[in-house]
């Protein structure tokens, strides 16, 4: 059974490595994904007069001050012109792909919302609220995994790291907060208390559901240290460093190799090791900082098998061979 299973894991894998699959993949998630968030809007967000984080907070702020006035801007309508002129901002500046399925997630969410009509499932404010958070965070998490988002916020996060290598998490908070402040100033602060708990339940979804930029520190005790960082540099994109060690019980000469990976690929680099050594020992523990180069990765790839990048495969087959040649003058 446990062969078969494997069976089937490999082969998905090699499925996932086409280019075809993996945007099948992304443009499911980006369907289910805007489906959900119009979903949530329209059955949890309108009936307890929640407000949503990012963009899509000030987009449904927007629709309900400007209907106070008699001049409705609609949410949908609200969604697409912030974020469409934010994509072309960002179109040559971040990946490419990342921003077209995000802007896809926003353009079918708006257009759910405008031809879809969901009605409330519930009618008890603690439910719409709790149930809501934890819908709208799904929704979210559905689009970060398979290498794409809802848009606003995320196309500015990415583009600020990418440009200064810096977060501006704190920033977005504040201006979340703000949002609220001016939420309860207009329609009450019961609605606004409301809505903090809404946006925190929607976070710790979206960090139970999503680690893609959590980072792990991989130390592997092998005694074939060359195969194993040929193998390993061959398929990922991080530095790798070995230390010569001997065996506190063998006596024997081994070699402990230390890298420092994503969650997202620490699985495959384990079941990379671990095929090409099996009998290397392996810890896996949590890297709160780091500090220095690092490699994030392509943001919109849904599976880790596919993100080596091609450009990069030459310069390391150079530092291997020089590697190489390096160990044979030296007698290795």
């Amino acid at each position: 059974m446990a062969h078969a299973a494997d069976t089937i894991t490999e082969r998905a894998l090699e499925l996932a490595r086409l280019a075809v699959i993996r945007r099948i993949i992304t443009g499911v998630a980006v369907l289910v994904s805007a489906l959900v968030q119009a979903f949530l809007i329209q059955a949890f967000v309108n009936p307890a007069g929640l407000l949503p984080s990012g963009f899509t907070g000030i987009a449904v702020l927007v629709d309900r001050v400007t209907a106070l006035w008699g001049v409705r801007i609609p949410t949908d309508l609200g969604m697409l012109a912030l974020n469409i002129p934010l994509a072309l901002i960002c179109w040559n500046r971040i990946s490419k792909r990342f921003v077209l399925f995000s802007s896809l997630q926003v353009v079918l969410s708006a257009a759910f919302l405008r031809f879809c009509d969901f009605k409330p499932l519930l009618d008890d404010q603690i439910m719409l609220v709790v149930f809501g958070g934890f819908i709208s965070g799904i929704s979210i998490a559905i689009a970060l995994k398979a290498g794409a988002s809802t848009g606003g916020t995320d196309f500015i996060s990415l583009l600020v790291a990418n440009s200064t290598g810096k977060t501006i998490w704190g920033f977005i908070f504040a201006g979340n907060c703000a949002l609220i402040l001016v939420s309860g100033a207009i329609f009450g602060w019961e609605s606004a208390a409301y809505s903090i708990v809404f946006q925190f339940i929607s976070t710790k979804t979206i960090d139970s559901f999503y680690h893609r930029y959590d980072r792990v520190t991989l130390q592997i005790t092998t005694k074939r240290a060359d195969e194993v960082m040929d193998a390993y540099i061959a398929s990922f994109q991080h530095g790798i460093s070995c230390a010569e060690v001997i065996g506190g019980y063998s006596r024997e000469r081994m070699y402990l190799l230390h890298t420092v990976v994503s969650t997202y690929e620490s699985e495959d680099i384990v079941r990379l090791v671990r095929e090409v050594d099996p009998g290397a020992v392996i810890n896996v523990f949590r890297t709160d900082n780091f500090i220095g180069g690092w490699w994030h990765g392509h943001v919109d790839e849904p599976v880790p098998t596919a993100v080596p990048d091609p450009s990069k495969r030459p310069a390391r087959e150079a530092a291997r061979q020089r590697r190489n040649s390096l160990m044979q003058d030296d007698g290795r």
